[in-house]
């Protein structure tokens, strides 16, 4: 009996995950786009095709924008934007009209657990909504007992224990990263939270991924590619100062007193780590 051939389908659908690259914009003046990229990346196609998105929640009072402008800026230095996260209703609606469309936010809010009830003594403390996490105000009246929501779960802290080849990327999301194995060149290393790295750090390194400008990076032996804070960036195509090359060094964002007006209020500062 003759074998009756499975037909073939002509569209077929797959799951996959694929790295994207979120760029948050402060400004989107295509000029003063330009020299801020030129700055991090010099005149080289530093990414090598990643796929982007553009975070506009930094934006304010901002409607529209020349966005085929914008996209060639990031398209000079390897970047294929895809779409828009963020920002208002006007400027994402501008943003599809030119073929860029709208992206929810991939985090979701962790579950709340169940409120548990306090008795209800008389007086009453309760705890009020104020700027500092201690301050309390005290109702001399009985008042209704207070919901008290326990604080949400810690995100666990990633560890990676196998050396990383160039073109692998690992993102912490959420919390921080740990690299017990080298970070080759062209590999990368994301983390919301910081990162540390125990051996060679060779690729590219962005801590505080979400805006975390508390977050730092550590290694044992520095040789980096780029190295980030909270969006703050260095490279070093012209290679690492010989102060900090293969020494162990961390990365951490400084108050800078002395910036000048639309300049960013955070300098990268990289300094020698002491091990001992």
């Amino acid at each position: 009996m003759p074998r009756t051939e499975k037909k073939k389908q002509l569209i077929e659908f797959k799951g996959t995950t694929m790295p994207v690259v979120t760029v948050s914009l402060r400004s989107l003046q295509a000029d003063a786009l330009a020299i801020a990229a030129k700055v991090l990346f010099g005149d080289d196609q530093f990414f090598d095709g990643d796929a982007a998105l553009f975070e506009l929640s930094h934006l304010e009072d901002v409607q529209s924008a020349d966005w085929s402008a914008v996209k060639k800026v990031f398209e000079a230095h390897g970047l294929h934007v895809v779409g828009v996260r963020g920002g208002s209703d006007e400027l994402r609606q501008s943003a599809a009209a030119a073929g860029l469309p709208g992206f929810a936010a991939s985090e979701r809010a962790p579950r709340a657990a169940p409120a548990t009830k306090t008795a209800e003594p008389p007086p009453a403390v309760e705890i009020a909504p104020a700027t500092a996490p201690t301050q309390m105000a005290i109702e001399l009246a009985p008042a209704p007992a207070v919901d008290i929501a326990p604080p949400p779960p810690a995100v666990p802290t990633l560890v990676v224990d196998r050396p990383l080849r160039s073109g692998q990327q690992v993102y912490a999301r959420g919390g921080d990263l740990v690299v017990l194995a080298a970070v080759n060149a062209g590999a990368e290393v994301i983390a919301d939270g910081s990162i540390h790295i125990y051996a060679p750090l060779r690729g590219r390194a962005l801590a505080g991924a979400s805006g975390a400008t508390g977050a730092r990076i550590f290694t044992t032996r520095f040789e980096a590619e780029l190295v980030s804070i909270a969006g703050v960036y260095r490279t070093f195509d012209a290679g690492v100062p010989n102060d900090l090359a293969g020494k162990p060094a961390q990365v951490k964002l400084t108050d800078s007193p002395t910036r000048k007006p639309g300049e960013a209020s955070n300098t990268l500062a990289i300094e020698p780590l002491q091990t001992s």
